[in-house]
């Protein structure tokens, strides 16, 4: 059954207006969460933070910090909300994270359109290594 009172969750793939979620529920609340754990433990720098603090900003969202998982069904309850609705995550740990709310509340996660369809998956890790395969494509209808 379809929701008829979503939240949505919007996480660091997904910081831009093209967020499929956003454009499918524009006027539903939205929620980004700063992953305190995943900051310390990948020693993600203040610049980058500095970023998606911007990005979000400008996404009109909720800002929060702590356990992902736990703040996004905190903020679906507190708006009574019947689901969660996000984009489809790529990242491992954001798939876990997106599995841990799932299994306590309703989860549709939509498909993005890709920034460029590349031939192969992309290697995550590192934005420099993803851009040297995706500039030649992203270049080629020019």
């Amino acid at each position: 059954m379809p929701f008829q009172n979503p939240i949505l969750w919007i996480h660091e793939e997904a910081l831009g207006s093209r967020n499929p979620a956003r454009l499918s529920w524009s006027n539903a609340p939205a929620l980004f969460v700063f992953d305190t754990q995943w900051i310390e433990d990948a020693g993600i720098s203040r610049k980058r933070l500095g970023f998606l603090y911007e990005c979000a900003l400008d996404c009109s969202v909720t800002l929060r910090k702590g356990d992902v998982a736990a703040e996004v069904i905190r903020f679906a309850e507190r708006h009574q909300a019947d689901g969660i609705v996000t984009s489809r995550p790529v990242d491992p740990r954001l798939q876990r994270v997106a599995a841990q709310i799932e299994s306590q509340c309703p989860l549709e996660q939509l498909e993005p359109e890709p920034f460029v369809r590349l031939p192969r998956p992309p290697r995550l890790g590192r934005f420099s290594r993803y851009w040297r395969e995706a500039e030649p494509v992203v270049w080629e209808g020019f």
